[in-house]
């Protein structure tokens, strides 16, 4: 027959490996009036033995195969039926730990500012302990509007970056590892502000009094902070001893990074788009010093600390074959294991490839007038 009616599975085949093989044996077709025999159906009975063979332990299985090898004298094809492997996604999405980084960054930003709060109220006065010498202090006079340039220029680099964020395709991948290296930062500045307190940078600093143990009117103070996100342009920055090292550089430093990272460098007009980021984030961290908003060693900590994680991280990321080398020193760093936790399911380098925010419907993308057209020259043929 041309369509099989029984198939039989070869012991060979392996499920296991994505591919099945189906095998059907074929038997020689009995010439006409000539009876099928079965060596397991007839035995001799010279003995008298085949009332015993009821009770014979191994007669089920040879039934099962008269059956099977009768049945399968009617089938002459063969069956090669061939599964492709389950294809695993590269770069998956996973939001939750995306969830999970962006809480991670929220906390290392409320402990920050906790932090800042209670090293306020260690700071020397003013009057008894004078800026320290800075080289560029000494050569640069201070500029009064300086610092609201820095400030509108971090503004400006988040607002771009979150922009690009949105029309990124794998931008799960992207936000999550964000959250955890801002996060990760800002912890590195809870330790250095805590160790070492700095005096103001300059006597034109306003610092706010200090509370002595008032824990209702700290209280206040953090949610101040939080409420206007650290910035003096909204009020909110009043208090002093958080120079070791700068936040505003950190921030203008690391959005950049991202920017340039998961952006497309081959045509000219990305080339400008990157250099006119470049210049902001430059502008913005030259402005901080300008400013005599912190001491010239707070900036080149911070930038220093922020891009040397910023490559030790996306090195890891983007070499598959180091993270299992045993020769690679950069898994010894202490939040490895947040790393692992992270990035332990994607097996590729992210590409900057960009889609809609938000799926269209297909329909919109149809074309109604050829379709119109269509039908319209349909009915003109049956006319």
């Amino acid at each position: 027959m041309a369509a099989p009616d029984f198939v039989e599975e070869g012991e060979g085949h392996n499920v296991g490996g994505g591919h099945v093989e189906v095998t059907v044996e074929t038997s020689p077709q009995p010439q006409p009036g000539q009876e099928r025999t079965h060596p397991e159906m007839t035995g001799s009975d010279s003995d008298g033995n085949r009332s015993n063979n009821r009770c014979n332990p191994g007669k089920p299985y040879r039934l099962a195969r008269t059956l099977r090898a009768g049945l399968l004298q009617r089938n002459q094809d063969y069956i090669c039926i061939a599964m492709s492997r389950p294809r695993i996604d590269p770069l998956p999405r996973e939001w939750w730990k995306t969830g999970v980084a962006f809480t991670y960054a929220c906390c290392s930003l409320v402990v920050t500012t906790v932090m800042i709060t209670v090293v306020h109220e260690r700071v020397p006065e003013q009057s008894h302990a004078p800026p320290l010498p800075d080289k560029v202090f000494d050569h640069v006079g201070r500029v009064p509007w300086a610092f609201t340039v820095t400030e509108v220029s971090g503004v400006v680099l988040v607002s771009v970056l979150f922009v690009q964020w949105l029309v990124l395709k794998y931008k799960a991948i992207v936000a999550r590892r964000f959250f955890f290296l801002q996060g990760t930062l800002y912890l590195y500045r809870i330790v250095t502000m805590y160790v070492t307190t700095l005096p103001a940078p300059g006597e034109h600093m306003t610092c706010a009094a200090k509370l002595y143990g008032d824990t209702e009117g700290m209280a206040r103070r953090v949610a101040t902070l939080l409420s206007g996100g650290g910035l003096s342009i909204t009020g909110s920055h009043v208090l002093c001893g958080d120079y070791l090292f700068s936040g505003h550089t950190v921030m203008l430093t690391l959005t950049f990074l991202f920017i340039r990272e998961y952006s497309p460098r081959s045509a000219w007009g990305w080339w400008f788009y990157h250099m006119t980021c470049w210049l902001l984030s430059v502008v913005g961290v030259v402005c901080i010093l300008l400013a005599h908003e912190h001491y010239s060693v707070d900036v080149v900590v911070a930038y220093f600390v922020t891009s040397r994680i910023f490559y030790w991280y996306h090195t890891m990321a983007n070499n598959q074959a180091l993270r299992s080398s045993p020769q690679n020193y950069l898994s010894r760093i202490w939040w490895n294991p947040a790393f692992n936790f992270l990035e332990r399911n994607v097996r590729a380098a992210v590409p900057p490839t960009f889609s809609w925010p938000v799926p269209l419907p297909t329909a919109w993308l149809r074309n109604q007038c050829r379709k119109y057209s269509a039908v319209r020259d349909a009915q003109e043929e049956r006319e």
